[in-house]
This record gives structure tokens, C-alpha cells and sequence, in this order.
């Protein structure tokens, strides 16, 4: 042997006795693990009965407006139900299935769906053929059907098969075919459904039902042949020519591997990222669900709304719209794995402030069927979520863009807010209403308001009779975080004043709200000399923002932890269980556990130190809350915290959201 071939020799054991030896090098993980732990996550079997028919869940994705679900029998037809189309009035199923894939004189024997975070898939199988469908979003305005039947025997096999419609379940649409394509017009949405199916496919139609003609396929033994179809739901704001175009440019599979790339990072950033007590699968498989929750009441910007944002639930019919506190909400929770979302969710709401900073309460894509409500605001949590999304991408050109806004919204509380221009607010109106300044505080009906009344501060502005202290607590957070805003943009001055302000702000909360002989922070009357009795969540924001003593922290702790109080099966509701006002079943704010005040409550007894406590009621939320941890059903607006109970609309994403915050790393 010559040295030559003796050094490589050398070389190469060497190297493979470094190998050996460094057993932390990892190898290339090409599995989707995390996006594993979404599989059927939600249950979307339903075979709509009816057009407004809302017993089931649904599948949407890129911000469409409109979604699927799997047919709930095996003796189903193959293709997906819907689509049920927010496009129009307060959602709508368009039909039972509008493109069923009809293959003569087969009968099917089995059929399994799965759902994951990325698309739908089912299976229909008898012994000598399968069809495997997969649905895949390809924009915010088109899904693609995959649809691929295989040839399982040894002998060939000669299917005739065509595409129709079952019935349409609304009167408001109609249909109209011209070679392959199918569009559908609306008498009450100006947005337009396109069905194209492959190139050789024939149709005729009605106004109300299509068919393809009857196509042949011959495959052979252990063979397979695949048909797309694209199924888009498109507004005028949007070229369809250029949506057009894109579909043909791409495949199905490059379109599915996108998406199962874009949601296993996604599932990855929230799953890794979990505090070290929750490393159980079962709060892996929660976060996907919220993340789910998030994605399906995902909207693009359409009509009246010019940015990308989140319903509160697609599911209950009066929340297909945008709130402004919900919005701070989910974009909080879309920070931790989705930062271009967080900003356009808010920039949605800001489009919506007036020149004096009032951001409205909430907004619609189409005011024909509600107009936006300005009779009120929500409350200040904004410059939070602004603060959040920075913290997670340091993007200054967006602070830059936004802070001019937070910090208008921020000032205008005391200019229509205080009433006796004491330096706190209250809650109130822009037209006088009562109502409209019990919504305000986000807790319509809570007990605090019961004897409330309503007095002019100035023309279009009137405040509660009452100074609350989770108005003024969140004004004092929004101070800390504007300081931290200010000083990313050089705003050197700005973050001075934030600071001083919210020192004087603390000791004032600290005086007035906390009640030294129950222990419990309340809303007192304007002079600050009354407490509004009745122990409520909002007695627990001083320490959420950081604002209460240790002492007074530790009482509140007390009160928090005692079962007979708020310590329930799921801890942390809105009011005491020993109130004789608690009533959960029928008290929207009475009672039942929202899991936004839930989390500010945990948040509250880390901020003190009070981490054991705070572990012990996030295993107990998650635990107590039906269904939250079971694969199959939906999260819910709030619960019951003595049973457990789902209570309201499925689908919330503001407790979705808050579900990502109990569980990640902050």
C-alpha cells in the first residue's frame, strides 16, 4: 500500500470513529412530527340539513371565505361537504356537496377521514378499487379536490364516472356552465364561485343543478389515475383571470407540500416553545387544536375590511365580524408562531380610528347585513399586543407605523373617559347608551354594573358613574408598554412621560380599588369613596398588570385559590361561586369561565411568584374545560366552572388564543 492510499485510509477511520463519538449530531428529521399532532384534532363530519345548519365544524385555510367538512355516513357520496360560504349573509351552506363525484355501479364498503392542521383527506375502499380525496387550499380564494382512484386487483378495471351537484340548499344562488366551468352567482354577495374541472370535461346545467357528462377510464392492474378539481369563491376586489392563471401554474402536490411545510413550522413554533411543566403530548395536541381554532376563522380582507383579521367564531352567526379587544387577543396569540397575521389583525382594527383616536367596537366585511358599531370601544389592550408582536420579530418600521395610533387611542380615555378629570376612566358611551358602556367593558352584564348610570362628559362622550379597575389597570399597562414602544423608536421623551404617568397611576389603583378588609380589588363610585361590591375577575387585573403590592397580591391569591370562591373545577371565572348573583347557565358575565380572564389570572400569580398555584389552575382549566383535551371537539366561547360544560359559540379563537398564552414561554 502506498502512503497515499494509507493516509486516506486513515482519514476515513478516523471520521467514522468521530461519528461514532459525537452522538449529538442529529440527523435530517424529514417526518412531519408536529403536524401529527393535529390529525383529526377537530371532527368536521356533517352532512349539512339545511342551508343555516351550524351542528358541525368546518375546514378553512389562507384566509378563505368559505370552508368544507367530510359527509358523515359511509354510505356517504364521494366529495366533501359544502362548501358553506361566509360570502354571503351570516354563512351559508351552498349545498350538501356541490362537486360529488358519482362512479357507476360501485358501491363502497369503507370510508375513513382524516383532517389535519394543512387539509382534508378521506378514503373510500371496497375490495378491488380505492378513491383517496384530498383537499387542499391552494389562496384565500380557491381549494383544489384531488381525487385519485386505484385500480387494487390484478384484472382491469373500466369505471364510468361524472361530477354534479346535489340540490342547492338556498335559493340566493344560481349556477350557469360554459365548457368545463361552472360559476356561481349570488343574489346576496358580490363575490363569485368558479368550479373548473380537467379539460376534456363536459357540462350541462341549470340555474340550479349541473352534471358532467359520463367519462371512461380504464385502469389497469395496480394502477392509479388522479382528477383536480379547483373550486374558487373569489370578491371583485380580486382578479379571477389572475387567480386563473396561478391554479394552472401549480400542482396539487406542490400545493399540499406548502401547506404541510407551512403548518408543521408553524405547530412547531408553538409546540417547542411550551413551558417545561406542559411537555405532555395532550398539550401538544391542544396548541394544534387552538392553532386550528385561529386558522379557521381566519378572513382575507374583503368589502369594508382592508386588512386580513379573525372572527371571533365563524359558527354563531353574529360573529362574523371583527371586535377590536378580541382583535388585541388573537394577535397576541398569532405572535407566537405567525407575526405577519399579528400586524395585519391589527392594522384591520386601526382602520377603523377615528381623527380624535377612538378605535371603533366592532366591524363587517358587508354593513348590509350589520353596520359597524360605534357607540362604543372595547378595552384598552392594544399597545400589549403591538408590544408582544415586537417582542417576537423586533420589526421598528411597524412600531414606527402603528405607536402614532396606539399612542392617539391611549390619550383619548382621558379626554372621553374621565369624567371628573380625576386621571382615571370609566367606561361609557358615544351616544348615551347605558347598554352600549356596559359592551364597552367587554363584560356586558357582569353584577358591577347592575346600578350603574350613565352621565355626559361632552357631546358624543359619557361615562358609567363608576370608576373600574380594569379599565385603569390595562391604561397603566398600556403606559408600561408604550415606554417599551417609545424606546424602540428613539421616542427618549415619550417613554419618560409613559413612566411617570404610570407611577402615579399605580399608587392611585393601589388606593382607591383595593378593599383592605375583603382583600379584593373593586370599582368604586367617582369620588372613590364606595366600593362596587361583589368579587368579579376583575378583581384580579391589578395583577396581571403588575400594579398591586405584594400584600395586596397575596390576599387576592387567597381569594383566588379557595374553592368555594373562584378556585372551581375550572378555576378563575368571572365571579365568585359563593355570590348569590352566580348563575352560569344564564349569566353571560354572571358566572361562566371566559378563558381570557382565566389566563390573566394565572398570568397574575406568576407575576408574584406564585408559580405552583399558577401550574396547579392551568392543569385544572385545561383539565376541567369538556372537551378541550379530546381530540373532536371544538373549543368553546367559555364553560360552566362547577360541571365543566361548553357553554355559548364553538370556535372561539380569543380562547384559543389564550390557550397559547397559558402553555408557551413568555
Amino acid at each position: 500500500m502506498n502512503k497515499t492510499a494509507l493516509f486516506i485510509m486513515i482519514l476515513v477511520l478516523i471520521s467514522c470513529f468521530s461519528c461514532k463519538k459525537h452522538t449529538n449530531v442529529k440527523p435530517v428529521n424529514t417526518k412531519k412530527i408536529s403536524l401529527s399532532y393535529s390529525k383529526n384534532i377537530l371532527n368536521y363530519r356533517v352532512t349539512p340539513k339545511d342551508s343555516m345548519d351550524k351542528s358541525g365544524l368546518m375546514f378553512s385555510d389562507q384566509g378563505a371565505w368559505f370552508a368544507y367538512s367530510f359527509p358523515d355516513s359511509i354510505n356517504a357520496s364521494s366529495g366533501f361537504s359544502g362548501p358553506f360560504l361566509m360570502t354571503q349573509q351570516n354563512g351559508i351552506w351552498s349545498s350538501v356537496m356541490f362537486s360529488e363525484l358519482n362512479i357507476r355501479d360501485v358501491i363502497w364498503s369503507e370510508h375513513k377521514t382524516t383532517a389535519y392542521n394543512s387539509h382534508l383527506e378521506q378514503t373510500f375502499a371496497n375490495k378491488d378499487l380505492e378513491l383517496k380525496q384530498k383537499l387542499v387550499f391552494a389562496s384565500g380564494h380557491s381549494a383544489l379536490i384531488n381525487s385519485t382512484l386505484t385500480n387494487k386487483s390484478d384484472k382491469a378495471i373500466k369505471l364510468i364516472y361524472n361530477w354534479e351537484n346535489q340540490q342547492l340548499l338556498t335559493k340566493t344562488l344560481s349556477l350557469e356552465s360554459s365548457e368545463n366551468k361552472i360559476t356561481v352567482h349570488s343574489s346576496k354577495s358580490n363575490a363569485i364561485g368558479h368550479i373548473v374541472f380537467p379539460d376534456e370535461t363536459k357540462i350541462t346545467s341549470t340555474d340550479s343543478s349541473y352534471s358532467t357528462i359520463n367519462q371512461q377510464l380504464y385502469l389497469k392492474p395496480k394502477t392509479s389515475k388522479e382528477i383536480v378539481i379547483s373550486q374558487t369563491f373569489i370578491f371583485p376586489e380580486y382578479s379571477w383571470e389572475d387567480e386563473q392563471k396561478t391554479i394552472a401554474a401549480i400542482s396539487f402536490d406542490t400545493i399540499l407540500s406548502r401547506r404541510n411545510a407551512e403548518k408543521e413550522d408553524q405547530l412547531e413554533s408553538l409546540i417547542e416553545a411550551r413551558k417545561l411543566q406542559f411537555q405532555d403530548n395532550k398539550y401538544a395536541e391542544v396548541l394544534a387544536k387552538a392553532h386550528l381554532t385561529l386558522q379557521n376563522n381566519w378572513r382575507i380582507p374583503a368589502g369594508e375590511i382592508k386588512h386580513e383579521g379573525l372572527f371571533p367564531s365563524y359558527h354563531y352567526k353574529w360573529f362574523n365580524g371583527f371586535w377590536s379587544w378580541d382583535s388585541w387577543k388573537h394577535a397576541v396569540g398569532l405572535s407566537y408562531y405567525d407575526t405577519e397575521l399579528a400586524k395585519k389583525q391589527m392594522r384591520l382594527m386601526f382602520e377603523f380610528q377615528n381623527e380624535d383616536g377612538f378605535v371603533a367596537d366592532c366591524v363587517y366585511r358587508d354593513t348590509s347585513i350589520e353596520d359597524h358599531n360605534y357607540r362604543d370601544t372595547k378595552p384598552p389592550l392594544s399597545a400589549w399586543a403591538v408590544a408582544k408582536i415586537y417582542e417576537k420579530d423586533k420589526d421598528s418600521d411597524f412600531v414606527k407605523e402603528l405607536y402614532p395610533k396606539l399612542k392617539k387611542y391611549h390619550y383619548w380615555w382621558y379626554q372621553k373617559r374621565d369624567h371628573d378629570q380625576d386621571g382615571l376612566c370609566e367606561y361609557g358611551s358615544t351616544d348615551g347608551s347605558l347598554v352600549a358602556a356596559k359592551w364597552e367593558s367587554g363584560m356586558d352584564n357582569a353584577i358591577r354594573f347592575d346600578n350603574s348610570k350613565i352621565l355626559k362628559n361632552q357631546e358624543g362622550a359619557y361615562s358609567l358613574d363608576q370608576e373600574s379597575v380594569d379599565l385603569n389597570a390595562y391604561l397603566y399597562a398600556e403606559k408600561i408598554y408604550l415606554e417599551k414602544l417609545a424606546k424602540a423608536i428613539q421616542k427618549e421623551e415619550d417613554a419618560k412621560q409613559y413612566l411617570t404617568e404610570a407611577e402615579l397611576l399605580k399608587k392611585r389603583i393601589q388606593e382607591q380599588f383595593y378593599d383592605t378588609v375583603d382583600g379584593w380589588f373593586y370599582d368604586t363610585n367617582l369620588d372613590g369613596t364606595t366600593f362596587i361590591k361583589g368579587e368579579g375577575s376583575e378583581g384580579w387585573t391589578a395583577l396581571w398588570v403588575n400594579v398591586a403590592t405584594q400584600e395586596q397580591a397575596e390576599t387576592v391569591k387567597n381569594k383566588m385559590m379557595n374553592p368555594q370562591k373562584f378556585y372551581t373545577k375550572i378555576p378563575f371565572q368571572t365571579m365568585s361561586a359563593d355570590h348569590p348573583k352566580f348563575d352560569p347557565l344564564k349569566g353571560y358575565w354572571r358566572g361562566p369561565n371566559w378563558l381570557d380572564q382565566a389566563y390573566f389570572g394565572v398570568k397574575g400569580l406568576r407575576n408574584y411568584g406564585f408559580n405552583k398555584e399558577a401550574d396547579q389552575a392551568t392543569i385544572q382549566i385545561l383539565d376541567g374545560a369538556e372537551g378541550l383535551l379530546e381530540k373532536g371537539k371544538a373549543i368553546r366561547e367559555n364553560y360552566h366552572p362547577i360541571t365543566g360544560q361548553g357553554l355559548h359559540a364553538q370556535n372561539f379563537s380569543w380562547s384559543a388564543a389564550h390557550i397559547i398564552m397559558l402553555l408557551i414561554k413568555e
